[in-house]
């Protein structure tokens, strides 16, 4: 069994996606990965301006990292790179009942309506991820991403 390799904060990593162009991520803790609003044709190794870029959302990524994920190098953390990741849970029995937490340690009783927008707590598969960030790019939903959303009832 292959160990999960723990990469520092603040390691840029690029991403090869199914359509032959790249996306970008940055390690911003233990399982935590913020990508980038920023998909190219040629591989870029420029970490300034990757991290320059808008972030469009921060996950957890089930390790390992996968060796296709290529390590660029790392900077300290900035700007929304090193807010706290936010995340929410719900209860499946009772939709009602939902939790906001982040990775600072805050956690909070909230209503569903609180946790739209908020991405759900998961560990998302590296393969789910290359595809989530391929559908952004190319604008278009994402089973993995709308099956994850907040529930208002249970037939939703």
């Amino acid at each position: 069994m292959k160990r999960a390799k723990k990469l520092p904060e603040g390691t840029f990593l690029r991403i090869p996606l199914a359509d032959g162009t790249f996306g970008y991520g940055r390690v911003l803790g233990y399982t935590y990965v913020g990508f980038y609003d920023y998909q190219t044709t040629e591989a870029v190794s420029d970490m300034g301006v990757i991290s320059s870029k808008p972030m469009l959302f921060k996950l957890g990524v089930h390790l390992p990292i996968p060796e296709r994920w290529v390590v660029l190098g790392r900077l300290d953390l900035e700007g929304t790179a090193a807010e706290p990741v936010v995340q929410f849970t719900q209860n499946v029995a009772d939709f009602k009942k939902c939790t906001i937490f982040d990775s600072a340690g805050m956690e909070k009783e909230v209503r569903p309506e609180d946790c739209v927008g908020i991405e759900r707590a998961a560990s998302w598969e590296p393969h789910h991820v290359e595809e989530r960030l391929l559908d952004k790019f190319m604008g278009r939903p994402n089973a993995v991403e709308e099956h994850l959303r907040v529930r208002f009832s249970d037939d939703s």
